[in-house]
């Protein structure tokens, strides 16, 4: 029962049936890129636009043309080809698919958080026993810095991602304000992981580049999905929109409130 997709027919008033299933939004012609584990799943929860605003049905996967792919780390990202013409959805409103969206960026927000969270746990474990010149890597103030940065930035992406998702769970995603909160999560996620990703991977020096050593395993995840369900920038330009509609007097009560 996938966390969006069940969501998704639960909140359109579908039955759920047995099996793996994932969701995707297709654009008017019935196509998407990179829909997750599309390749894996036995149904797929396809939304499209439709001039009322948007319609929904659960496809097995047989009735979509599937095309295989990956991300950085692997995990399926796979595009999808619907015959619309062929389908028979329920109607939703295009708000439904707006909180669709932010759910989906902040499901990622909460992923980069638990990678950067072990990658922090990985950097003291590493600095703190390694040796060099005699004492322990942690000793050296460039380490120190280094992984204060690392532990700095990820409870910053985890502060503002607990933000955002506070507000969507006690307002039931209707929050005034969540989209900025989600937009703020993602960008400091976003810019956490360059931090995080770059400095880790200085503290381990060569042992942390090999395939052996488990780092990458969250590195690499970080960065492939802090680029998801809308880039870095996306979520900057975001911020930055909501900051400009507000003014000068509504700044501060859009941050604070």
């Amino acid at each position: 029962y996938d966390l969006l997709a069940g969501w998704m027919l639960t909140a359109a008033g579908l039955p759920p049936s047995e099996g793996v299933r994932t969701i995707a939004v297709l654009d008017g012609s019935g196509a998407a890129t990179a829909a997750p584990w599309a390749s894996s799943a036995q149904h797929i929860v396809a939304a499209w636009p439709v001039e009322s605003g948007y319609e929904v049905t659960d496809l097995t996967a047989d009735q979509c043309r599937i095309t295989p792919g990956t991300n950085m780390i692997g995990e399926p990202r796979d595009n999808i080809a619907v015959d619309l013409s062929t389908c028979r959805g329920v109607p939703v409103s295009a708000e439904l698919i707006d909180v669709l969206r932010l759910k989906s960026a902040l499901v990622r927000s909460i992923q980069v958080c638990a990678a950067l969270q072990q990658i922090l746990h990985l950097s003291i474990e590493h600095t703190s026993s390694r040796t060099q010149f005699g004492r322990a890597l942690s000793k050296f103030q460039a380490i120190q810095h280094m992984v204060s940065d690392i532990a700095a930035e990820t409870a910053l992406a985890q502060a503002a991602t607990e933000a955002a998702l506070t507000a969507a769970i006690t307002s039931d995603w209707t929050a005034g304000n969540l989209e900025f909160l989600v937009a703020v999560a993602r960008s400091c996620t976003g810019h956490a992981t360059s931090v995080v990703v770059r400095n880790a991977h200085q503290a381990h020096g060569a042992i942390g580049t090999t395939i052996e050593h488990r780092l990458h395993e969250y590195t690499r995840a970080a960065l492939a999905w802090r680029s998801e369900y809308g880039s870095v920038r996306h979520w900057d330009h975001a911020v930055t929109r909501a900051a400009l509609a507000a003014g000068a007097s509504g700044l501060w009560p859009l941050i604070t409130d």
